[in-house]
């Protein structure tokens, strides 16, 4: 069985064996978290309009769009929440075991722009030293701005 199994996948083409995976398999959203730092360390923080009131305050975030890298979001999340330009470094955080989400994260460093806020996504934006944010932080973002900070 197991050999049939193997000679009737190699028979299929490419693209029909991608199309079965992708049957096959869970569709994930992707979350993808910008940990901006400007030259002095401070680290850029967004108060979220659409997040729980109690825990307003987190790291540039935003979804993943098909066929856009992960740094790519970071990018484009940190210019259209905060009209900032920045440059991503390294990975620091990649997790699954969500629902139906994976979530990764990146150190960026601020290379320029004017901060506008879309006042749609965002009430507040502001640079603040790692070891003085903001109550209504999130937890996990907290523990993402301490694991670089120093």
């Amino acid at each position: 069985m197991r050999r049939l199994a193997a000679r009737l996948w190699h028979l299929l083409a490419g693209p029909v064996q991608w199309r079965v995976l992708w049957l096959a398999h869970a569709k994930f959203t992707v979350g993808v978290t910008g940990v901006v730092r400007d030259d002095d360390g401070n680290v850029l923080l967004l108060r979220h309009r659409l997040w729980r009131k109690d825990r307003p305050w987190g790291l540039p975030t935003g979804c993943a769009r098909k066929g856009e890298s992960l740094a790519e979001t970071v990018v484009r999340e940190v210019r259209e929440e905060t009209g900032l330009d920045v440059r991503v470094g390294e990975l620091v955080r990649l997790e699954s075991g969500y629902r139906l989400r994976v979530e990764a994260a990146y150190e960026a460093r601020l290379r320029g722009g004017t901060l506008r806020i879309d006042p749609f996504e965002i009430l507040e934006a502001g640079w603040f030293p790692p070891d003085d944010l903001p109550e209504g932080l999130s937890e996990s973002h907290r523990r993402l701005i301490e694991r670089g900070a120093g």
